[in-house]
């Protein structure tokens, strides 16, 4: 019943920016980290940014000062701030949520649907 629903993908040229958003619906016990992948065309699923419960980030080599990936609790909303896109960074974005949704149970992990970010000119 945990579920992850993207938002914020679209069509930008080369160089500009993008937001997107990952909400969080139904009963989580705890989070261990969150996470944003990517697949582009002809390419396997990698993953771009993760955020773990206290605050810790990790970037791909080739995001690394471009994105920055952020989280509020109180929303229960993810994010990834997109800079400087480039036509390489087109893929369908994914949010990933490693958590425990019930006390005492093994961690689990939910995918969102995606959503697509095109960059091209």
């Amino acid at each position: 019943q945990v579920q992850l629903v993207e938002s914020g993908g679209g069509l930008v040229q080369p160089g500009g920016s993008l937001r997107l958003s990952c909400t969080t619906s139904g009963s989580i016990f705890s989070t261990n980290a969150m996470a944003w992948y990517r697949q582009a065309p002809g390419k396997q699923r990698e993953l771009v940014a993760a955020i773990v419960s206290g605050g810790r980030t990790n970037y791909a080599d080739s995001v690394k000062g471009r994105f920055t990936i952020s989280r509020d609790n109180a929303k229960r909303t993810l994010y990834l701030q997109m800079n400087s896109l480039k036509p390489e960074d087109t893929a369908i974005y994914y949010c990933n949520a490693d958590l425990i949704i019930i006390a005492h149970m093994p961690r689990t992990e939910v995918w969102g649907q995606g959503t697509l970010v095109t960059v091209s000119s």
